[in-house]
């Protein structure tokens, strides 16, 4: 049966972190975590919110070490990305100029694969959590996801991107605006958090984020996000 918690040697592996620095972490409330029986526990669902918040701060080294850390059966090449996003599920430019807009063309894009079952209940689930709070970062980019996984909604887990012509409100760091979004839909939270590792090692690349604004086309976009992919390597 397995477990819905993570022991502190399982979280430092996933964190490629020396444990000491870990429960100092821990025992400072950085990261979420509760002793039972004395033995630290850390709760998968708290773990899995800790690490979306966090990990825009993450080193590229450390998003490397995460994104090894979490094996999916979805993934068949080694990039999730190069995996689970297909040249339909690019739409530049995204005709959306609204928050909900935006929220609504993405899913719609993400419906070209036949594996959305239940979009309605996928766009409110997305809605839902940019309400909990934002998931846009710096440089203008965002990942709308929702707030748990969703296997009954989804034949297999996916990426759609969407780039609008004008960058738009959508509760970025101090008011940045947004114009790049990465819609992530994951039927387990193993493929979720892969995805977005390698997503926050694609934005650290240097011109990524303007080599997306500078394509002119849907089908030119695709090849940018799948170069840049292929070069980052595993």
């Amino acid at each position: 049966m397995s477990r819905d918690y993570y022991t502190i040697e399982e979280l430092t592996i996933q964190l490629g972190k020396e444990r000491r620095l870990v429960e100092k972490q821990v025992s400072r409330g950085h990261i979420p975590g509760r002793r039972v029986g004395g033995e630290w526990r850390f709760n998968k669902t708290e773990i899995t919110d800790w690490l979306e918040r966090e990990m825009s701060s993450f080193s590229a080294t450390d998003l490397a070490v995460l994104e090894r850390s979490y094996p999916s059966s979805e993934v068949c090449a080694n990039s999730p990305v190069s995996s689970l996003l297909l040249p339909d599920l690019v739409e530049v430019p995204l005709d959306a100029g609204t928050k909900p807009s935006v929220l609504k063309s993405l899913v719609e894009v993400a419906g070209r694969t036949w594996q959305v079952f239940d979009s309605s209940a996928i766009l409110n689930a997305v809605r839902q959590r940019e309400d909990l709070m934002s998931t846009a970062f710096d440089g203008g980019v965002a990942i709308p996801h929702p707030s748990s996984r969703m296997p009954d909604a989804l034949g297999e887990s996916l990426i759609a991107f969407g780039r609008t012509v004008s960058a738009i409100p959508f509760g970025g760091p101090r008011r940045q605006l947004t114009d790049l979004f990465f819609l992530v839909l994951s039927r387990d939270d193993n493929t979720h958090l892969k995805i977005l590792a390698r997503l926050g090692r694609l934005f650290q690349l240097p011109d990524f984020l303007d080599d997306l604004r500078a394509a002119e086309n849907s089908a030119d976009t695709y090849d940018v996000i799948i170069t840049a992919d292929n070069k980052l390597g595993e």
